[in-house]
């Protein structure tokens, strides 16, 4: 989520457009600046939680998800704060500078396997991002004049980068550091965030070739690291394609121009440029702030009081400006704080995705392809082991997913105990063991959510401008958001009730739930931010957008509690996890639960909604806020 500001740079995006009157190039950089940066966020996401259990730190899931939930809501709180600062002293250019440093700080101090390396890393990252994140999209904006029916269209395609950027991460750094090792998986996220960096300050041909170098150099790595994985291939093929066109278009679409030199610079009250101001005490405070903030992570009951107290002043003054308001901005303020609990209540269900849906798919859902069963008596050589051994009883051993991930490991180190030899027998045809099948890696299904983002955006996009007039107001569309996200959970309860006796799902169960879920994102998430910024007092527009940061993040606190209902871990290694059959049941019950909340929650919705829309004042089209994200 980005806050977004109206521009006041009006004649930078009419001294931009090429000649057909298009976007303006200065779109197509800041679209791989955002991808590469979303690509190292989202290439860290993906493998946080297996590093945090599986890592040096040995984490329970209780411990994981708590850390997880911690970093999680404080990179979404310090954006307001970031803002803040661009806004009065150091404008959006440097602001996006200074987040990236210290992002790509955080990544690379991931690949050191040690306590302070960790949090200081989850530090770092949550001060970086506070920079980077809501500066950015105030750049798009201010490359669009105030009016323009471009702007939407722009900020749609920005969101495209951002999801393209998303899609890639796992494919990449979750494969490559679940395979080859975790410091290999922080080492790619550390030079994606460098890549996007250079790209923004380098000059407009340097820039424009490290686009089409990038794009070329990370489909070459993904398919180098893939080699003899076909499955893994075959999922790299399309946001590959996706990857080198975007690379083309913006490489041509560069060649009329870029962002001018002076745009992203502060500015005083009349819209004159002025020097950046307070810069050095406020890279040293923010320096100085990322160890408390390693603190709040690693004492995460302490990152709550934080939130508590931020979100008291906040929502506080929000009801006080309401009480204190004329009727019709008191009603848009309360359809504000409403809709603010429904988000919350939102993203904490979907946030799910990178802790115990996670943990679902590395332990439960059956993610081998193309495997063949194992016939009695007959006897296998060199077979390389996957996920199918979980739980067997073969060459001697009951295999559990610290075996079998030591195994996989030795295989590619090219050692011969990454291979098995053994004579089947009747337990093992009766507990259905298969062999010769692609194992699809847990992370890599975290590019699910965003490939279908950048499938059926354009769709949902276009029929809310085709339904025009008759297009559903903003909490309809919330509610259609919340109901879809449950009937995803219901697939994961639906799949963990019809799994195997090993306790296994099948994937296309984690697929349809990710699907559904997509497409209730694509219902609730472009409408917030959009709808704030028509419903909230000039006067107070600024707080209530940090409130609805703040709510993003309290989601967060909330999806950690949340998913330490489905803790089965101990710590110590993946032998302290129970088998599948245990475990299935745990995960199934928690998100039938889910499922239910989300569904009621919807259908409450649902039925306030012809009163917001009343209490919005707003005509249908304005009402059922169909922004940018």
């Amino acid at each position: 989520m980005s806050q977004m500001n109206p521009s006041v740079d009006q004649p930078f995006a009419n001294a931009l457009k090429p000649a057909n009157e298009g976007h303006p190039p200065g779109l197509f950089l800041l679209f791989f600046v955002e991808m590469w940066e979303r690509f190292s966020f989202y290439g860290m996401r993906a493998l946080l939680t297996f590093y945090l259990i599986k890592g040096f730190l040995h984490a329970n899931d209780d411990k994981a998800y708590a850390i997880y939930g911690a970093y999680g809501a404080l990179v979404y709180a310090t954006p307001y704060l970031g803002g803040i600062f661009a806004d009065r002293f150091l404008g959006a250019r440097l602001a996006v500078i200074w987040g990236g440093i210290l992002m790509a700080a955080g990544h690379l101090l991931m690949t050191i396997e040690q306590e302070w390396a960790l949090y200081g890393a989850l530090g770092l990252l949550i001060v970086g991002n506070g920079f980077f994140k809501p500066n950015i999209s105030t750049m798009i904006g201010s490359l669009y004049p105030q009016g323009s029916t471009k702007r939407d269209a722009g900020f749609t395609i920005f969101y495209m980068g951002i999801n393209l950027g998303a899609a890639l991460a796992p494919l990449v750094c979750g494969y490559v550091g679940e395979t080859y090792g975790w410091h290999y998986g922080f080492g790619l996220a550390t030079i994606g965030m460098l890549l996007g960096l250079a790209t923004f300050v380098a000059p407009r041909g340097l820039s424009r070739m490290l686009i089409l170098v990038a794009s070329l150099a990370s489909v070459g790595t993904m398919f180098y690291t893939t080699k003899g994985d076909t499955t893994q291939t075959l999922l790299n093929l399309p946001v590959a394609i996706a990857l080198l066109g975007a690379g083309a278009v913006s490489f041509v679409k560069l060649g009329h121009g870029v962002i001018p030199a002076d745009m992203g610079l502060p500015r005083d009250a009349a819209g004159n440029v002025v020097k950046p101001r307070m810069v050095l005490p406020i890279f040293i405070g923010t320096l100085a702030a990322v160890a408390p903030l390693a603190l709040l992570v690693k004492r995460n009951e302490l990152a709550g009081w934080a939130l508590n107290i931020m979100g008291v002043l906040a929502f506080g003054s929000i009801l006080l400006s309401a009480f204190s308001a004329q009727a019709l901005e008191r009603g848009r303020l309360f359809v504000i704080l409403i809709l603010c609990f429904f988000s919350m209540l939102f993203w904490a269900f979907f946030e799910q995705a990178g802790s115990s849906v996670n943990n679902f798919t590395d332990r439960n859902v059956d993610r081998v392809v193309g495997d063949t069963q194992v016939v009695s008596g007959q006897t296998y050589s060199d077979v390389a082991v996957t996920q199918e051994f979980l739980g067997v009883n073969v060459a001697g051993k009951t295999w559990t997913l610290t075996d079998i991930e030591e195994a996989q490991k030795a295989a590619v180190e090219g050692k011969p105990e990454g291979k098995v030899t053994f004579t089947a027998d009747d337990e093992d045809v009766q507990k259905g063991l298969a062999i010769g099948g692609s194992e699809i890696k847990a992370s890599v299904y975290q590019a699910a959510n965003p490939t279908f983002i950048l499938l059926f955006g354009p769709i949902f996009s276009w029929i809310w401008g085709a339904l025009g007039r008759r297009d559903p107001s903003a909490g309809v569309k919330f509610s259609l958001g919340l109901a879809q996200l449950g009937l995803g959970f219901g697939c994961f309860w639906m799949g963990a009730k019809s799994a195997d006796s090993n306790g296994m799902v099948a994937m296309t169960w984690l697929l349809w739930g990710y699907l559904l879920q997509t497409t209730g994102e694509l219902c609730l998430s472009p409408v917030g931010l959009s709808l704030v910024t028509k419903l909230s007092p000039a006067r107070v527009v600024s707080t209530i957008m940090g409130a609805w940061f703040l709510a993003t993040a309290f989601s967060h606190l909330v999806a950690a509690a949340i998913a330490k209902m489905t803790g089965v871990s101990e710590g110590g290694s993946g032998s302290a996890i129970p088998p599948p059959s245990e475990t299935v049941g745990v995960y199934g019950n928690v998100f039938g639960g889910i499922a239910i909340a989300a569904i009621v929650s919807a259908a409450l919705l649902f039925a306030l909604s012809p009163w917001l829309k009343k209490m919005m004042a707003l005509d249908d089209a304005s009402a059922a806020g169909h922004g940018g994200h």
